[in-house]
């Protein structure tokens, strides 16, 4: 009965050494073995590990994709439009050994200040370059500055035991002070090229106008003309059928003449004529007859 009693906490206590011996390393993390602050092992992949009870201690780090907020920060590109940017990155902890060593107790919260303050320094950096605009960074080239703070920052992170995996901008603003004097240069830009827009539409308006009057004049005078040419064939026509009439008799030719020349005179019911009683105009209206 007395050696039960000694054997039940003996089991114990060796109970509880062989499970604080054993740990378990989860597929998304990596763990560090520690013995008085110094690195033991090293394990990486998922399963069950052994450690010296009480010696010993393990420290867990995530083995995931990791994702990092950079505060906002003023840079000034070759224009001298001041910005203001912030950007996110993507990283994971490649190098175990070395990240504990480069941070040491401070883990994954000291990592991330050091790393914000390479991605700070890149932004500026790539952002500030010569022949790098305020409108290069904000249109579809950013994606090239994009990638060229993500490798520098890579080679500066590396060190650090880290793997910067992505970097991006997320808003690239005007500070507020410039905000207005922007919008306003914006504006008289806008409107300017309205009005260079308005006056090539008026000049092109007054090329057609007068092409279009051009086109109308010449048409005119070519109708003017077909019709003058017309007419006067139309006249030749007739004159040469009037004179092949007429010629085939004289005496009748003589009396049409008169009696157009009388309906032309005598107009209207009050029409007066004062002429000599001898005057050849009324030759025909004094015969009785056409011919002698």
């Amino acid at each position: 009965m007395r050696r039960a009693n000694i054997l039940i906490p003996v089991a114990a206590v060796v109970l509880a050494t062989i499970l604080s011996s054993v740990f378990i390393v989860d597929e998304r993390e990596k763990a560090l073995v520690l013995q008085f602050g110094q690195i033991k092992s090293i394990k990486e992949d998922p399963g069950l590990a052994f450690k010296i009870p009480l010696i010993q201690e393990v420290v867990r780090y995530d083995d995931r994709i990791l994702s990092l907020d950079t505060q906002e920060i003023e840079v000034t590109p070759s224009d001298d439009r001041r910005l203001v940017v912030d950007a996110f990155a993507r990283y994971r902890i490649a190098d175990l050994q070395q990240f504990r060593q480069a941070v040491g107790v401070g883990g994954v919260r000291a990592a991330e200040d050091r790393l914000e303050s390479i991605l700070n320094a890149q932004v500026r950096e790539v952002l500030g370059a010569d022949q790098v605009t305020s409108g290069t960074i904000l249109s579809s080239g950013r994606a090239a500055l994009m990638n060229r703070i993500r490798d520098q920052a890579r080679i500066f992170a590396a060190p650090l035991g880290l793997e910067v995996v992505d970097v991006r901008l997320k808003q690239t603003n005007l500070p507020d002070q410039n905000l207005e004097a922007t919008f306003a240069r914006m504006r008289a830009e806008r409107e300017r090229e309205a009005a260079d827009q308005v006056a090539r539409g008026e000049e092109a308006a007054q090329r057609v106008r007068a092409q279009a009057d051009r086109t109308v004049v010449e048409l005119v005078s070519d109708a003017t003309r077909a019709a003058e040419i017309t007419r006067g064939e139309a006249d030749a026509r007739r004159n040469n059928i009037f004179a092949q009439a007429f010629g085939q008799d004289q005496e009748f030719f003589e009396f049409y003449r008169s009696l157009t020349a009388y309906q032309r005179a005598l107009q209207g019911n009050n029409s007066t004529m004062i002429l000599s009683p001898d005057s050849e105009f009324f030759d025909y209206l004094k015969s009785d007859t056409l011919t002698e």
